[in-house]
């Protein structure tokens, strides 16, 4: 499992290529040879990049829905709307792929947040937006979330 650490700035040149910055690389290189799935967040207008390893693992849980369920088909439709593999280049860039290089609004200010084992992708403006949206609940969020009303072992308490 990867644990990704950090937020950090870069641009996107004209063609929509971002170059990693070197400590995120760092933390990725024993996945960089298994390339990448990126797709569209769920929650917000982001792209979420997923190590193939990562990917996989989600796509197990994904494959034990029952695709009978008019529901669940339509959520794999949807959650899988949009997704690509890359690879990053020669020059350890990564290209995003124009649909959803639109989809998130990107510009040439991007943010590559760490997300656990994912990497989020943002346009500057929209993340800065995002962050300052919810500094308001955050505290009742983290209470909510991390505060023992959940199965999440002792040693987080």
């Amino acid at each position: 499992m990867v644990n990704l650490i950090g937020t950090y700035e870069c641009k996107a040149d004209k063609k929509g290529r971002l170059m990693l910055p070197s400590q995120l690389k760092k933390q990725l290189n024993s996945v960089i040879d298994e390339g990448f799935v990126i797709k569209r967040a769920v929650f917000q207008p982001c792209l979420e990049i997923y190590p193939m390893s990562e990917w996989n693992v989600l796509m197990q849980k994904v494959n034990k829905l029952n695709r009978f369920v008019k529901k669940n088909n339509d959520f794999i439709r949807r959650f899988t709307a949009g997704v690509k593999m890359v690879d990053l280049d020669a020059s350890g860039r990564l290209l995003i792929p124009k649909d959803l290089h639109s989809f998130a609004s990107i510009s040439n200010e991007v943010v590559l947040s760490s997300a656990v084992n994912i990497i989020e992708i943002w346009d500057k403006d929209s993340y800065e937006k995002a962050i300052d949206d919810a500094t308001g609940d955050f505290a009742q969020l983290a209470e909510d979330v991390m505060g023992g009303e959940n199965d999440i072992p002792d040693e987080l308490s």
